[in-house]
């Protein structure tokens, strides 16, 4: 792949070029050159968009596919796709399939699938045997095979004592353990936000008590045994001051924060779309500017769009009756991009995600491999249908007003962009 990219403003704060207008060569799928006007001998195909931004590659920490056993959701080939004109060239893939992603086998069938695609996929692997909280998992065997992280999507592990054989076991082999922030005891069989909405639309309730009080466990188990944790999509203004005391403490923790629970309350209940019930439940204002707060901070440490499609006949029914999820891949980097601040936002879509789940990075640098995200930050537009390009369509940002728009991008030496 050999292309020319014209008038490219780079936001990379690892690279020398941050912050400047540059034109790009890349010959092989290398850059080997970046500078002012260069000159297209050898007639390459040159890339110009209207107010051309350019960024190291996006890595999503959490994401949703189907396959294998729930290809009515989504497809593999299809999610990558849909990732790639995201903006992503790198995707954490979440372990909710039928059969679990609990061995070797399970973590090379995802990776040999993905061989081809300009995005690459690394599993996140079951931290137990069938996601069943129970047993451990084959962790050691799962990382060989490509692992990036264990844990069971959107599941608490409720016996404290398996946390902590699994903390103590992953630190052989350096292995990160995720653990989904619920105290289902506490959560019960809620829907939404314990708060004065739910009350009002008699829905049951999810107390911000249900996520805090499993992640005050969880760090106390990780002082305990020590190891590496990270606690995903966070929702509440408490569990940023509880993990912002676990890292004065030097506890090897990390987190993450949903895109939609950084922009919507539970306010958007009221009209019981089914695209909004999701898992941490949608809070309120105030701890919406409480995990903004800790973003900008760098107490949160990615954001994610925690894509999860779900096929129609779990999404179009009774409240009660909807799955949990919403898709989001699509719509990230427009509904924060405002919310964040750009640099901000890359920040969290590139170096500290890609750290923290030891996925390279590859700055914006001549000689280095061409992984890079193409965007315009100025591009209001309304998130329609049009926008979907998974094959679920549970946009709980569906009819946004969203602020920024993604082309495409450059990876594994092909280009995927209009």
């Amino acid at each position: 792949m050999n292309l020319l990219l014209k008038s490219a403003t780079i936001i990379d704060s690892s690279s020398p070029f941050h912050n400047q207008i540059k034109d790009i060569l890349i010959e092989n799928g290398i850059i080997t050159k970046i500078g002012e006007k260069l000159k297209n001998p050898k007639n390459y195909k040159e890339i110009k968009f209207d107010n051309l931004h350019i960024s190291q590659g996006w890595f999503d920490s959490s994401v949703c596919f189907g396959e294998p056993g729930f290809e009515d959701r989504e497809t593999i080939e299809n999610g990558l796709k849909t990732a790639s004109r995201s903006g992503f060239t790198a995707v954490a893939v979440n372990p909710n399939t039928y059969p679990a992603t609990d061995n070797k086998s399970a973590i090379q069938f995802l990776t040999n699938k993905a061989t081809h695609s300009a995005t690459a996929l690394f599993p996140i692997g079951n931290l137990t045997k069938g996601g069943k909280s129970e047993d451990i998992a084959e962790l050691y065997d799962m990382q060989n095979a490509g692992a990036v992280a264990f844990g069971d999507y959107n599941k608490a592990i409720s016996n404290a004592n398996l946390l902590k054989i699994g903390l103590q076991y992953a630190q052989n082999f350096d292995a990160l353990l995720l653990s989904f922030p619920q105290d289902n005891s506490i959560a019960g069989i809620g829907l939404v936000n314990e708060e004065i909405n739910s009350t009002k639309l008699g829905l049951k309730g999810i107390p911000c008590l249900a996520e805090e009080l499993q992640i005050v466990r969880d760090l106390f188990l990780l002082e305990y045994t020590g190891g590496k944790l990270h606690i995903p999509t966070i929702s509440t203004a408490k569990s940023v001051e509880l993990i912002k005391e676990a890292k004065k403490k030097k506890l090897n923790v990390t987190c993450s924060v949903a895109a939609h629970h950084l922009v919507l309350t539970d306010d958007e209940l009221k009209d019981f779309n089914a695209n909004t019930k999701v898992l941490p439940p949608l809070r309120t204002s105030k701890d919406i500017k409480a995990l903004i707060k800790g973003v900008k901070e760098g107490v949160i440490d990615m954001v994610t769009s925690d894509h999860n499609p779900i096929d129609v006949e779990h999404k179009k029914v009774e409240y009660n009756n909807a799955k949990f999820g919403t898709i989001g891949l699509e719509s990230l980097f427009g509904a924060l991009n405002k919310i964040l601040g750009l640099e901000t936002l890359i920040e969290c879509l590139t170096a500290k995600p890609r750290e923290r789940f030891n996925v390279p990075t590859y700055p914006i640098a001549e000689g280095k491999p061409a992984n890079i995200t193409l965007f315009n930050p100025n591009f209001d537009h309304t998130f329609s249908e049009n926008d979907i390009l998974s094959s679920s369509k549970n946009a709980i940002f569906m009819n946004k007003n969203l602020n920024g728009k993604v082309y495409g991008i450059i990876s594994n030496n092909k280009i995927v962009a209009p």
